[in-house]
């Protein structure tokens, strides 16, 4: 009753349980290590951005809290992935099942899968499964690529907001100068890598009629690439994110420029009852007053506040004040420190009831 369609299928999907297992336990730990250092800089004041301009002040604690909702729904998807991974093929055989009389439940048990493919000739040719799974490793490579370019944008002399460990980083061939972010690189760089793993999967099953074809052989070369890849940069990232050097003052420093404190007036003034669009626009004159006179907002006289609206009243400097700014947004999913702590205890127990799932 044997055939080599359906083992082929059944050793696939043992094998991608196997790495599955290993995999969420990197995941795990590279959410631990994020957890743990934002835990670090709950009042660690920070530009935030759009359009990679300055935007609002927020914390870092709060922007590596993003990191872990990121990579908190890759765990998810990987754990649902699972499920479609957990179906038994053997018993399929070539296309067509057997004549004999088998216990499939029995071997089921025996292997450990959680259910029976339902259809034979589905159970020898498909691929979905891996093809999933390529998915999940392309989003999650997609989430490490972007906080690889924000760790290689900061340790820039620009940006100045993180120094790397020596460990992460490597020299010049030619100018002694150099400390190269290499290993941030590397992880973004092979993003494009397991993306092309997943456009291999999806061509090779594209208009394959059923059931089995020899070109699913090359499932194999794509599947364990992925698999590698991913395992490789979640080996190194998390160790590099721990001994990431956070410049506190520079950070302090960029928030308190670019007038991230500017949406702040603009809702003192709408406080005081003026429509938010003419806030906007008095808040927008100021601030160009500001760029002409070389100065920050709360560096201005409350006399010249005043001509600008005579609604601003001393108060303003406390809605100015950038920490002020932060912990005012307070609602859940604010950057707030009080709120941050609140989503990090909320993210540690979640933490912990995900890495007893499967013990």
């Amino acid at each position: 009753a044997r055939s080599r369609n359906d083992q082929v299928a059944l050793d696939i999907r043992m094998y991608l349980n196997d790495e599955i297992d290993n995999i969420r336990e990197l995941l795990l730990e590279m959410e631990a290590t994020l957890l743990q250092v934002s835990s670090e800089h709950l009042e660690t004041i920070m530009p935030g951005y759009t359009h990679l301009q300055k935007a609002q002040p927020i914390t870092l604690a709060h922007y590596l809290m993003a990191y872990f909702e990121m990579l908190r729904r890759d765990v998810e998807r990987l754990d649902d992935c699972r499920k479609r991974v957990l179906a038994m093929p053997l018993g399929s055989g070539a296309l067509a099942a057997t004549g004999f009389n088998l216990d499939r439940e029995c071997v089921r048990e025996q292997l450990g899968f959680d259910y029976l493919t339902r259809n034979s000739l589905d159970g020898v040719s498909d691929r979905d499964f891996a093809i999933e799974f390529c998915s999940f490793a392309s989003i999650l490579m997609m989430h490490l690529s972007r906080l690889a370019e924000e760790i290689i944008l900061w340790s820039s002399d620009e940006f100045s907001f993180v120094q790397m460990d020596d460990g992460f980083s490597t020299g010049s061939s030619i100018m002694p100068q150099k400390k190269n972010p290499d290993i941030a690189e590397l992880v973004r760089g092979k993003t494009g890598r397991v993306y092309g793993d997943l456009i291999t999967l999806l061509t090779v099953m594209k208009s394959l009629p059923l059931a089995y074809n020899k070109d699913m052989q090359e499932d194999k070369e794509a599947l364990f690439d992925a698999i590698d890849t991913v395992k490789k940069c979640l080996l190194v990232f998390a160790p590099m994110l721990r001994t990431c050097r956070f410049q506190k003052e520079n950070m302090a420093a960029g928030a308190s420029g670019g007038f991230t404190n500017a949406t702040d007036l603009a809702d003192y003034l709408a406080g005081k009852g003026l429509p938010f669009r003419d806030a906007h626009a008095v808040v927008g004159q100021a601030v160009l007053y500001c760029i002409e006179q070389q100065k920050t907002l709360e560096e201005l006289d409350l006399a010249t506040f005043k001509t600008f609206s005579d609604q601003i009243e001393a108060d303003v400097y406390e809605h100015l004040n950038i920490m002020n700014c932060v912990a005012k947004r307070s609602i859940p999913g604010g950057p707030a420190p009080d709120t941050v702590k609140k989503a990090q205890l909320e993210a540690a127990q979640w933490l912990e009831r995900m890495q007893n799932v499967h013990k």
